[in-house]
């Protein structure tokens, strides 16, 4: 007969054994929390995560993209002007403009076009000149005797940083040149494009001719490859539109040749459009191609 010690040493014994987990089985467990087969694959790179696939780089192009012009529509000055003119009925003439905007295939890093003209027919009868020159000078009497609304050296300058700017045109006298630099005025002058400066010709020695010039006269500039600007009024004719777009494009010839040889330019296209009307590529001629419609007809009121 097993004595008292042995009996409570079996019991201690079955106590501590583990009982018997239940077999479960995979039936009964969704395979979404069933472990994988098959681990997924982990790098050092990344942070741990999956390897990225290197990004495919974009072709950069050094000139700015141009278009096949042969199965492109276009039209002769006297059918745009008269598609502009059907989109701008009931528009006052003075204030709706003609625009031309000129394509240029040109290498983006290479130098811009810019300069200044006088158009047969002037586009803008508003111009307003302000006159940078020493106060009290002789220079000053004579800008004043010019029409100019601006007149002088620091109270112009004090004017200009209250924000009273009542012109829309700023010449500069080179006698006002180191004054003008000591305002530090280009946060003003800069973005409305007002800056005297020697590429645009209005830092002079002559008041009276640069005055003289900058009536009736308009600037150009080349701006990722293309130039724009207004070349007539809506009221024009097409005899006034057509001069002011030759005269337009000659210049503009002019300073496509005298680009430098490293950076070559070239016209590409002409686009006619208006304020609020849609372009037309322009192809060269005048006449409209209607037998029916003459140039005269686009000349009456609308």
């Amino acid at each position: 007969m097993a004595s008292l010690n042995q009996c409570l040493a079996s019991l201690a014994r079955l106590n501590m054994s583990a009982p018997a987990r239940p077999a479960i089985s995979s039936s009964t467990i969704p395979k979404f929390l069933l472990p994988s087969a098959a681990p997924l694959a982990r790098y050092a790179s990344g942070g741990g995560g999956m390897r990225k696939r290197p990004a495919k780089k974009k072709k950069v192009y050094k000139t700015f993209r141009s278009y096949d012009m042969a199965p492109m529509e276009q039209f002769s000055l006297c059918d745009a002007m008269r598609y502009i003119r059907a989109v701008e009925v009931g528009q006052p003439p003075a204030s709706v403009k003609y625009e031309v905007a000129i394509k240029i295939r040109t290498h983006k890093s290479g130098p811009v076009i810019r300069n200044r003209i006088r158009l047969p027919f002037p586009v803008k009868t508003d111009t307003r000149i302000g006159v940078i020159c020493p106060e009290d000078s002789p220079l000053m009497v004579e800008a004043q005797h010019l029409g100019a609304v601006a007149v002088g050296q620091e109270s112009l300058f004090e004017s200009i940083r209250q924000g009273n700017i009542p012109f829309n045109k700023l010449i500069c006298h080179v006698d006002s040149q180191d004054a003008l630099k000591k305002a530090n005025l280009g946060k003003i002058l800069g973005p409305k494009g007002l800056m005297p400066s020697a590429k645009t010709k209005t830092l002079t020695t002559d008041i009276k001719a640069t005055v003289q010039e900058l009536i009736g006269a308009d600037e150009y500039r080349e701006r990722d490859g293309v130039v724009r600007m207004a070349v007539g009024q809506l009221g024009f004719t097409p005899k006034m539109l057509s001069d002011n777009v030759k005269t337009m494009m000659n210049l503009l010839k002019q300073d496509v040749n005298n680009a430098e040889e490293t950076h070559p330019k070239t016209i590409d296209e002409v686009v006619l459009s208006s304020t609020h009307g849609p372009g037309f590529s322009l192809d060269g001629t005048f006449d409209p191609r209607d037998g029916k419609i003459k140039a005269e007809d686009l000349q009456s009121a609308m």
